[in-house]
């Protein structure tokens, strides 16, 4: 997988996820890089979604959505994902209710929709770390300190204090 230049598919792509998914929980967005026109991403539509409880959870239902539950070290959510047969790739984070409002993904997505020079800074680093490094850890670590300064602006800008931006 690589970086891709903006498509204008993934706001829909992302809109119609959020659509058919609405019944199974209180609350989905589209989140991540696909969620923020004109940023250059790797193609995956990031979803996250919010219940009481992640007990809650109807995994028959997102089962026959093509969802299908991924191992994750990540504490507090569980990690779907779901293949079209387009090739579109479709990643389902399910968190609690308690923790929505203030989830570091949806905050980065509404600080890079509202400041297009942290939208270009974090497009210039995501294509040079693809280059350098590729797909996998190196490229995904590499961003870690450009994230947690436009996560933590986002953040202070809500009263909220920084924490970090990997869940260990």
């Amino acid at each position: 997988m690589t970086i891709a230049e903006p498509d204008d598919r993934w706001s829909e792509l992302g809109r119609q996820a959020c659509v058919t998914l609405a019944p199974l929980f209180t609350a989905v967005e589209h989140v991540g890089s696909t969620a923020v026109p004109g940023l250059a991403a790797k193609p995956v539509i990031d979803l996250m979604a919010a219940l009481d409880e992640l007990a809650e959870v109807n995994d028959p239902a997102l089962q026959s959505l093509g969802y299908r539950l991924q191992p994750t070290d990540m504490p507090e959510r569980l990690f779907y994902r779901r293949e079209d047969y387009d090739s579109t790739a479709y990643h389902l984070h399910v968190v609690t209710t308690a923790s929505w409002p203030t989830r570091n993904e949806r905050l980065l997505r509404d600080h890079l929709l509202a400041y297009p020079e942290a939208r270009e800074r974090y497009a210039a680093l995501k294509r040079e770390l693809m280059d350098r490094y590729g797909p996998g850890e190196a490229y995904t670590r590499g961003k870690t300190r450009l994230i947690q300064e436009l996560t933590d602006a986002a953040r202070a800008e809500r009263g909220l204090p920084p924490v970090p931006v990997w869940e260990e």
